[in-house]
């Protein structure tokens, strides 16, 4: 890049003009927003908006998850310069994505975060725009799925997870992201019997019909076994993905709440997450990155290459019918 193009380019995060295409400043500096998007309200245009969730008040042991958000956008910082690797197409330059911020709400006042959010999300749905939701701990996809199925009606969801999130929990009001996928079936914002968890490696009494690929399961058939069962449970109706990060082996992801041995590599993660396009997906996160249990970065960085695999995977669709 030419001086004069460079200097055109500075803090991009804030002074682009065109929603779409690469960028080029040095990964090290400038405003930490996704993929170097720019950080808007306005959503005109907008294909798809990247928000934060910064929210660990509901983890069962190790908090830190809130600082999530900041590192995952930290580390996309090395991803804009080509486009993603295996997906045949650049959703950066071929679509309007933009960096919504974080959504803004009271530490103090726990019970509101639940309508924020579902508030939150819902006001990008109805501006047109999907969401990729950078958390946060893994009580955030219930609010969200809220948003959701005021839109599309009750979804099928893709679940990439140690736990099933499954654990019985008739009190709503109580914010715990181990009963999140509970409160979604039994409310009925999503679809058990189209629903799919992969990944799981701890047990649950009741998986209330959601079908389960485990983490074995995938070590043993494959990834590509694993993205053909995925695929025929959830068909072509609107689908949510939502990765837990834990999802990873801790080998691969040590900065996460509940880490749990035998676990899926990156690699898997990255194939199956590729091997799903076609799929209806309208939306999905990537939670539970706690960055102060690990000082590598790895568990941040894994984080971002997931919310990009999200990002090409809701867009990989609109690119089929342009």
């Amino acid at each position: 890049m030419a001086l004069e193009d460079a200097k055109k380019q500075i803090d991009v995060a804030f002074t682009r003009e065109d929603r779409r295409g690469l960028a080029f400043e040095n990964a090290f500096g400038g405003a930490t927003s996704f993929l170097r998007r720019r950080y808007t309200k306005d959503l005109t245009g907008v294909d798809l908006a990247i928000t934060g969730v910064p929210f660990d008040q509901a983890v069962t042991h190790r908090a830190g998850a809130r600082f999530g958000p900041r590192a995952i956008r930290e580390a996309s910082a090395l991803q804009p310069y080509d486009p993603p690797y295996g997906w045949g197409f650049d959703p950066l330059s071929d679509f309007a994505i933009v960096d919504y911020g974080d959504l803004a709400f009271d530490y103090a006042r726990v019970a509101d975060f639940p309508d924020a959010l579902t508030a939150h999300i819902a006001g990008i749905l109805g501006q047109g725009p999907g969401t990729v939701s950078l958390g946060g701990d893994h009580y955030i996809t219930f609010p969200i799925l809220k948003a959701y199925a005021e839109k599309f009606g009750p979804l099928s969801v893709i679940q990439f997870d140690a736990h099933s999130d499954l654990w019985a929990d008739d009190d709503l009001t109580r914010i715990d992201h181990g009963t999140m996928m509970y409160k979604a079936v039994k409310t009925g914002l999503v679809d058990p019997k189209t629903s799919v968890q992969i990944g799981i490696r701890t047990e649950c009494d009741d998986y209330l019909g959601v079908q389960v690929i485990d983490a074995r399961e995938v070590h043993e058939k494959g990834a590509a076994a694993a993205v053909a069962r995925a695929k025929a449970i959830v068909g072509d109706r609107p689908a949510y993905v939502t990765f837990d990060i834990d999802a990873l082996d801790p080998a691969f992801a040590p900065g996460t709440g509940t880490p749990v041995w035998g676990g899926l590599a990156s690699w898997q993660a990255a194939a199956m997450l590729r091997g799903l396009a076609g799929i209806n997906m309208v939306g999905g996160d990537v939670v539970e990155v706690s960055p102060p249990y690990d000082t590598t970065g790895a568990t941040a960085i894994a984080g971002a290459h997931v919310a990009m695999e999200l990002l090409c995977l809701y867009l990989w669709n609109k690119r089929q019918s342009t």
